[in-house]
């Protein structure tokens, strides 16, 4: 095989495992941000979202909260989808 090609072969490996990761990451993402959601119990601090009652910034928290899962998975994806289309598509 010459250089190029271990090269994409290389590219498409890195693209598929910064897929796999962000998938494999997503249910902790997921728990974490539900557990800062949910109401103070015990060791862990809760912004108790289902309140009606809290501020506007605890309410813009919340919602910047609920985005985390998709931000950072999204992010993910979209590297190792750039990577992978990249190298189809360019090679």
């Amino acid at each position: 095989m010459n250089k190029k090609g271990s090269v994409i072969l290389y590219s498409l490996m890195i693209g598929l495992t910064i897929i796999v990761v962000a998938l494999a990451l997503a249910p902790a993402v997921q728990e974490s941000t539900e557990r800062a959601r949910n109401v103070t119990d015990g060791d862990a601090v809760g912004l108790n979202c289902s309140n009606d009652s809290i501020s506007n910034f605890d309410k813009a928290t919340c919602v910047a909260t609920d985005l985390t899962l998709f931000y950072f998975v999204g992010s993910l994806l979209l590297i190792g989808g750039v990577i992978v289309g990249a190298k189809i598509i360019f090679s």
